[in-house]
């Protein structure tokens, strides 16, 4: 997690003026916003200027955050409506979440890691893998629920779902995810055990 200051005090200094404060929030969320990016098209330069666009409208936009969420939810939307605006005028054939190379590029992000990394960039890339092999929505929920860390009630407001409803399908994605997870990568498993 995030040490130092949250991210609606560092917000409200880049409101107050201070520009600098918002290179902190560029570097806090400059993975999220690649990963998705990178969801909507594998190839790296586009998945960098989409996200370049991201952090760009949402520092001309910041006034317009009233904080009813979290900064990440509302980035969210940024992210995905600015992915889904460069899609059409560039009319770029759009990729499966089922496409594992859009993960692997993801997963390739994050290079010089130490030894006792390792085994934790396994696990990660098994579950990045399971959940490249469920259905777009139910990756989608898993990826906000568990990487993105919103609540039930923030993913209901990017959705425009109740958060019961959420919850229900949070739940029914889990399980898909873990019959994938048995199913695909039983050897996998076992090694970690």
């Amino acid at each position: 997690m995030n040490t130092g200051p949250n991210d609606n005090e560092i917000l409200s200094r880049v409101l107050q003026g201070d520009q600098q404060a918002y290179a902190e929030i560029v570097k806090r969320y400059q993975n999220f916003v690649f990963t998705i990016a990178l969801r909507y098209t594998p190839n790296r330069e586009d998945a960098e200027e989409i996200a370049q666009d991201c952090f760009v409208k949402a520092y001309r936009s910041l006034s317009d955050f009233r904080g009813e969420s979290k900064f990440s939810t509302w980035l969210y939307t940024i992210v995905t409506t600015t992915c889904l605006t460069f899609l059409r005028k560039k009319k770029l054939q759009t990729y499966s979440l089922d496409n594992e190379k859009v993960f692997e590029a993801a997963e390739s992000l994050d290079s010089g890691l130490k030894a006792n990394q390792v085994e934790q960039k396994s696990r990660v890339t098994m579950v990045n893998r399971a959940i490249a092999l469920l259905s777009p929505d139910d990756a989608q929920i898993i990826t906000l629920f568990y990487k993105a860390e919103q609540s039930l009630e923030e993913i209901g407001q990017v959705l425009g779902l109740e958060a019961n409803t959420v919850k229900v399908r949070l739940h029914r994605a889990r399980q898909r995810l873990k019959d994938k997870i048995e199913k695909h990568f039983a050897a996998e498993v076992s090694d970690l055990n």
